[in-house]
């Protein structure tokens, strides 16, 4: 396996997702797909100082060039978008398989104008909504949980408020 958890986090790779998280994920290291952290230089240092571990910040065409060698890696990878919609282009328009994961954790989504507040810091715009059904359709689980012990519920909860049933 090389991929042993998916998660989406607006904030990205924070304490919180390294130190929770990898007590239930085995983690050799963290990949983050956002074209905007990748190529901000003082960004893409600030994530990679943040983990501890093994840190890689990549554009999506980056991460289109390597991620057969994720899959091929004998390390395990949290695999981290910004938003859900980086994250259906990645496993629904791309068909990436994330090794036997099939649950994706949708973390932090700040509040903001537009958005459907779900949950504390855990609001989805109609767009992202439409990612994350996407996603759902594709086979995955989704659940929103800023840490596993304060989950809010899977998608088939919140589905409904954006005209899916």
């Amino acid at each position: 396996m090389s991929v042993s958890f998916v998660r989406v986090d607006d904030r990205m790779i924070h304490g919180q997702t390294v130190t929770r998280w990898a007590l239930e994920y085995p983690c050799d290291g963290l990949i983050a797909v956002n074209d905007k952290a990748a190529n901000t230089p003082a960004l893409k240092a600030a994530y990679k100082s943040a983990a501890g571990k093994k840190t890689f910040i990549w554009t999506y065409e980056d991460w289109k060039k390597k991620c057969q060698k994720v899959l091929d890696s004998k390390d395990q990878y949290f695999l981290i978008t910004k938003d859900p919609i980086q994250m259906k282009s990645i496993l629904v328009d791309d068909g990436f398989v994330p090794s036997d994961v099939k649950k994706v954790i949708i973390g932090p989504c700040n509040d903001r104008e537009g958005a459907t507040k779900l949950g504390n810091n855990q609001s989805i715009t109609q767009e992202e909504a439409e990612a994350l059904e996407a996603i759902y359709q594709k086979g995955y689980e989704i659940e929103f949980a800023l840490i596993k012990e304060a989950s809010i519920g899977t998608w088939k909860k919140f589905r409904g408020q954006f005209g899916f049933e």
